[in-house]
């Protein structure tokens, strides 16, 4: 496996694969590798000729009060555990890299769909989401895109941001990955103490119950959210920020499941905030 820091040899690279007829499939990623992670980059292995890796902790996503320093970072680990996954080339970028200029004036507005829901609980976050993405899809060039459902909203701003300013990019959502009690993997479970990790698990036995209640004919998407906060609430290590029921494709909250939805939690446990989503078929 290459590894570039610049965004010349990525740009060169990659180019240099689609010389070569071999297509490539892009992992944009922050590091702190888990299994989604890695099956990310082996759908892309299965489906593409020439895997690139990006490992990059960008500041324009965290708010003043998120966890932008303390973010976990182990760069020799995570390029040991792209190689391992057969990962062409890793793009390890510094911020000065990837901001020459410093923070930049010109960011992508990611409309509407980023001020719902984690956009109205975290800020601006979308938009620095949306303004890296842009960058990174701009040097990788046309590819095919793979993205983890368990943020099921920033895969939607990104498949927006797609179709909206036409990036010659497939974007590719994969199925959120779990531990075997059910919490939805992710580089912030990293900061559970043991009674909270067990804690952490209301967020999934939450939306499981909102599913089951589904499958059982409520359509009733008030009587769902409620269901939702109930069992997060239960759980006094755990602090409900939202709970709600969306439309599939619009991420806009609804009233009545007559179309593919999508329960949505989001709760703080000890100091991390933890997400998770499951869809829901009427």
């Amino acid at each position: 496996m290459e590894v570039t820091r610049t965004v010349k040899g990525l740009r060169a690279r990659t180019a240099a694969a689609r010389a070569t007829r071999r297509a490539v499939g892009f992992v944009p990623t922050m590091g702190s590798f888990h299994r989604g992670h890695l099956s990310l980059m082996g759908r892309a292995r299965q489906e593409r000729g020439f895997v690139v890796v990006s490992i990059f902790v960008n500041p324009l996503q965290f708010g003043p009060s998120e966890d932008f320093g303390s973010y976990p970072r182990d760069l020799d680990r995570d390029l040991a555990l792209a190689e391992a996954e057969g990962v062409d080339l890793a793009f390890a970028p510094e911020v000065e890299e990837m901001y020459p200029g410093g923070l930049p004036d010109v960011t992508v507005d990611p409309g509407p769909l980023g001020e719902r829901l984690e956009g109205a609980s975290r800020p601006g976050h979308f938009r620095g989401v949306a303004t890296v993405v842009a960058k990174l899809f701009h040097v990788v060039g046309p590819s095919a895109a793979y993205f983890g459902e368990k943020d099921a909203q920033q895969l939607a701003v990104i498949r927006r941001m797609v179709g909206d300013l036409s990036f010659p990019v497939d974007v590719v959502g994969c199925p959120l990955v779990r531990e075997p009690d059910g919490l939805a993997l992710s580089s912030r479970n990293a900061y559970l103490s043991p009674e909270e990790r067990t804690a952490a698990t209301c967020l999934y036995r939450a939306i499981r119950g909102a599913a089951d209640l589904v499958a059982n004919g409520e359509r009733d998407a008030a009587a769902i959210r409620a269901r939702i906060a109930a069992v997060v609430e239960a759980e006094p290590l755990a602090h409900l920020d939202y709970a709600t029921v969306v439309d599939d494709d619009t991420f806009e909250e609804i009233d009545h499941l007559d179309s593919p939805a999508r329960a949505l939690v989001a709760a703080r446990v000890g100091k991390p905030r933890l997400i998770d989503n499951v869809r829901l078929d009427a």
